[in-house]
């Protein structure tokens, strides 16, 4: 079924930007390119918009002529899939492609870090789900609710932290330290700045003090202590979802493998360095729906 088909196209599209692979029937790579922010909840038309400037984009960086969208099959690994409303409004502004198939970017990422075979992935960045798919078919997912209440061990959930602990320093309740004095730097030294900044803060922007955690890490025990809290939130997820260590285990995103030295020993020495990421988790999973 993949020969009426002329290419083949993988997407991940989260709140801090898109990825697109292009690739022919039989899944060699053509072309890849990044682009702006594609979560369903920022809206579905800008998401789109996003997704199809950045195919665009793959297809001018490989020098390939722009296809028929109806000569296309596309996989989409998208933030907000997992909300089916807007997972409908999705499907029904398909600008044309001929086959058209969307899931979370979790479980892309969870098919892409396996090869499409089961196995457990943390998948942490902006924010963080964790998922299995198991031997008979059925997959699970943990965390994932999204900002502020959930998507423990995120940047977001990170950032939040330090942004708290900010706010105890510079009133009072609290000395400053090299995490606290990083952050306004930051956000803005005076609490009118500071106040400010968290009046237009949303998930994106407090993921941004993420790395102010990491790069005081050596000289504040706080900021350990909260990349030592993240490292746990992963392996309760983990436990979770594989109690019995059935399955492979990969922790995936750019935040994931920097958490890693963090995890607990036990979950450490399980970890294996994912097969791929979330654009060839999307590639596989309109592959295996033509087949």
């Amino acid at each position: 079924m993949q020969s009426k088909y002329k290419y083949l196209i993988g997407v991940d599209g989260g709140g801090t930007g898109t990825r697109i692979i292009v690739a022919s029937p039989d899944q060699k790579i053509l072309a890849q390119a990044e682009g702006a922010p594609s979560a369903l909840g920022q809206g579905i038309e800008k998401a789109w918009r996003a997704i199809m400037d950045t195919l665009a984009l793959a297809f001018a960086k490989s020098n390939i002529a722009v296809p028929m969208l109806s000569e296309c099959a596309i996989g989409l690994g998208l933030s907000g899939a997992n909300n089916i409303i807007w997972k409908n409004e999705f499907y029904l502004r398909n600008p044309g492609f001929k086959k058209i198939l969307i899931d979370t970017d979790g479980f892309t990422t969870l098919m892409g870090a396996h090869g499409g075979n089961p196995g457990v992935i943390v998948a942490v960045g902006t924010g963080s789900v964790g998922m299995v798919l198991k031997n008979n078919g059925e997959r699970e997912s943990v965390s994932g609710w999204g900002f502020p209440a959930g998507d423990e061990a995120s940047g977001a959930w990170l950032g939040l932290r330090a942004a708290s602990l900010t706010q105890k320093s510079m009133d009072g309740r609290r000395k400053h330290t090299t995490l606290t004095e990083s952050v306004t730097k930051f956000c803005g030294k005076d609490t009118d700045q500071f106040l400010a900044w968290l009046g237009e803060a949303r998930q994106n922007a407090f993921a941004q003090l993420a790395p102010l955690v990491f790069q005081s890490a050596d000289s504040d025990p706080d900021a350990k202590k909260l990349l030592l809290k993240a490292g746990e939130e992963i392996a309760v997820m983990v436990r979770t979802l594989d109690p019995k260590n059935e399955y492979p285990l990969s922790i995936c995103g750019r935040l994931g493998e920097a958490l890693i030295p963090f995890l607990p020993d036990d979950i450490k020495g399980r970890n294996q360095k994912a097969k791929g990421d979330s654009t060839i988790g999307a590639l596989t999973l309109i592959a295996q729906q033509l087949k």
